[in-house]
């Protein structure tokens, strides 16, 4: 008896993809080399086929039509049974009840009794039908040959041939003998071909239903490119979620789990529907479950948005089409309309598209802005977007930090009233004196006679994290940075929040990455604008928008960061937002540096010349007359009240509690008095300018 004897050895054919491996084989008694056995090459060869993409192609093509006969046949089935009893009204009486709607279930189950009192009496019909119908055949039968014996009556009298009597009875009788030779001679291919005919009309069924296992279906059908939203593909979602009691109700609803959703309508790039919950389901356990919603939709995450609508346990889905949100949505209209203005009070800022396509207007009258997001996702841009269309309100004044420092918001040289641009301790120390500058301005305005109308002036300070997380301390060892009650940066912008709306004095401020470090709790609550565009987290989205925006949807922390650039989740009343959900996706129009630029020019056309502040002077030794020439820059003359407003943001220790009385003393002593044009005081820059020049002139006389 022989044993099995292992042999280790490689093919002797040209390496292949198949050969190339060394070949393990057990044969009995093999010889120590040789070629490789041909049941094992046969084996390779069946493998190969049998895992060969056209193989799977044809085992798939088969089930599928198989499965479409198949499913087809029961779904015809089913539709007959449902037709022919009161199963489809025991359905909805089961999903009303499911539902909590006993109203609609009532209304079921009187229907289901109408129909079993329409079928008793159908059925009570047929006991007499067959006496009926064969009186009726009797009676018919005679009346049709009395009819035909008249005819033949008449015939002959009128040929004069009785034989004729009889010719309309033989025609008929010989009518109905080709008519059952035309039925022996189609009944036998009609048999043969019948029942293929009814398989092709069950695959029908089952080929427009896609009643077929995933796997089986075309790659287009089982990837969910372009396929659209249906009631059913809703309802399979749900029922898939992994919700126990949202599962057991839908089973017992049956097909009328669509009972549950409300009408489908068309959204922009795709279509919105209200979900009523089952009783025992509640909103969030949806909400927490999106991504697993979003696959059993074929759709991405990013692709379906849930909040929650005013009616009690519903969901509003909002499913795009697929691709939908990553196609560009066009230019903003400040590039594309020359002619736009803007107005602070009564107008909107174009600022970009909701998810549903239509135009996103943001108003900013009296409103404090908050905007964060990760880095590079285009918080910057969204940020100077609207102060480019507030730029074309001439009546606006802008204080600017930028303490990136990158020349984003360079084109603004010439526009805002101080331009400080850095991201080092001595720029977030500027920064903080121009905010506390803002401050002593709005005091002033406070202060003012009740009535006074004051110009908007927009405290704008970008990547404020910076300023909130920078260790300096000044003379009297107050940080600049933090969120204590001493932090004189965070104390600055309170103060702004708490009183500024009121005096249109408004803080913007744009942050990265909001946590209890570089976003205070006071400084995130005061703003009445916030927006946040991609967020890592939940509980920074919660910092971003706070708790009743996420609660009620928001979800920043889902954006796809770099994807979703420039895409943001706004909570604010200065935006219109759908009735019953707490903030707005928007996709904002991208404006880069050169149409930011173009945008600055047309701005400083509506302006009489603003000469812009890089630095905030901290000396002892000011100069009156040369900073009030300062602030008048090219301007023929400016108004008293903005003069004293330009001079407290210039240097708010020296000009903060100046009143035109102050003013007008150093300009009377001068020589350049103020004067009234059109009803207001104005300072001339030609007397100013003209009192200088005299000023020194006499100085360096004197000197020689």
């Amino acid at each position: 008896m022989s044993e099995n004897v292992v042999h280790l050895h490689k093919p002797t054919d040209p390496p292949t993809p198949d050969t190339a491996p060394t070949v393990l084989t057990v044969v009995p008694d093999a010889p120590p080399a040789g070629p490789v056995p041909l049941w094992v090459r046969s084996g390779r060869a069946v493998k190969t086929v049998a895992t060969h993409e056209t193989t799977r192609a044809t085992i798939r093509a088969a089930a599928r039509h198989s499965l479409y006969t198949l499913n087809g046949g029961r779904i015809v089935a089913k539709r007959t049974w449902d037709g022919r009893t009161g199963a489809r009204y025991e359905r909805m009486i089961r999903a009303a009840e499911a539902a909590g709607n006993l109203e609609a279930a009532e209304e079921w189950e009187e229907r289901l009794q109408r129909f079993r009192a329409a079928r008793h009496h159908r059925r009570m019909d047929l006991l007499h039908s067959p006496v009926e119908a064969a009186r009726g055949v009797a009676v018919g039968a005679g009346m049709s040959v009395g009819v035909l014996v008249a005819l033949g009556i008449a015939m002959a009298v009128n040929t004069g041939h009785p034989g004729d009597v009889i010719t309309p009875l033989t025609a008929t009788i010989d009518f109905i003998a080709l008519l059952i030779r035309i039925v022996q001679i189609v009944w036998g291919p009609a048999l043969a071909v019948g029942p293929f005919l009814a398989l092709l009309a069950l695959w029908s069924v089952g080929r427009k239903q896609q009643a077929a296992p995933a796997w089986a279906l075309p790659a287009n059908v089982r990837n969910g490119e372009g396929e659209p939203i249906t009631p059913s593909i809703v309802v399979k979602a749900l029922r898939d979620l992994g919700v126990p009691a949202l599962r057991n109700a839908i089973k017992e609803m049956g097909d009328a789990g669509a009972s549950m959703l409300g009408p489908i309508t068309l959204a922009g790039c795709g279509v919105e529907v209200d979900v009523t919950l089952p009783s025992g389901v509640s909103t969030n356990e949806v909400q927490q479950r999106r991504r697993k919603l979003a696959e059993n939709l074929t759709r991405h995450e990013h692709e379906v948005f849930i909040t929650i609508p005013t009616a009690a346990r519903t969901v509003r889905l909002w499913i795009a089409d697929s691709g939908a949100l990553d196609e560009p949505i066009g230019p903003s209209p400040l590039v594309t309309d020359e002619t736009m203005t803007a107005n602070y009070k009564t107008g909107k800022a174009p600022w970009g598209q909701d998810l549903r396509g239509d135009a996103a207007a943001l108003s900013l009258y009296q409103r404090h802005l908050l905007i964060t997001g990760l880095s590079n996702q285009g918080k910057t841009v969204a940020l100077r977007s609207l102060a480019l269309w507030l730029a074309l309100d001439r009546s606006v004044q802008f204080l600017v930090g930028d303490l990136k420092g990158v020349g984003d918001w360079a084109m603004f040289d010439g526009l805002a009233s101080t331009l400080i641009q850095g991201p080092t301790d001595e720029h977030v120390i500027q920064v903080t004196e121009m905010v506390e500058g803002a401050v002593t301005e709005m005091n002033r305005r406070i202060q003012a006679p009740p009535g006074t109308v004051f110009p908007p002036l927009i405290v704008l300070v970008d990547e404020a994290q910076v300023a909130f997380m920078c260790p300096a301390k000044d003379e009297d060892k107050r940080p600049y940075g933090g969120s204590k009650a001493n932090s004189r940066y965070f104390m600055a912008v309170r103060k702004i929040h708490n009183q500024g709306r009121a005096v249109n004095v408004l803080m913007w401020q744009g942050t990265q990455d909001p946590t209890n470090e570089n976003l205070p709790k006071l400084v995130r609550e005061g703003a009445h604008t916030r927006a946040s565009l991609a967020l890592g987290t939940e509980s920074q989205a919660r910092m971003a928008l706070g708790d009743k925006a996420v609660d009620g949807g928001a979800a920043p922390n889902l954006l796809r960061p770099g994807l979703d650039r420039g895409t943001l989740v706004v909570a604010s009343d200065g935006i219109t937002i759908p009735a019953g959900q707490s903030s707005i996706t928007v996709r904002t129009h991208y404006i880069d540096d050169d149409a930011a630029k173009a945008l600055t020019d047309r701005a400083r056309t509506l302006r009489d010349g603003v000469t812009t502040l890089h630095t905030i002077d901290k000396g002892e030794q000011r100069d009156p007359l040369a900073d009030i020439a300062a602030v008048i820059g090219d301007a023929t003359r400016v108004r008293t009240k903005d003069v004293l407003a330009r001079l407290a943001t210039t240097n708010a220790d020296a000009y903060g509690g100046w009143s035109f009385i102050d003013l007008k003393r150093v300009l009377d002593d001068a020589g350049a008095e103020p004067y009234k044009s059109d009803g207001v005081m104005v300072v001339s820059r030609d007397r100013v300018t003209r009192a200088l020049a005299n000023r020194d002139g006499e100085g360096s006389a004197s000197t020689g």
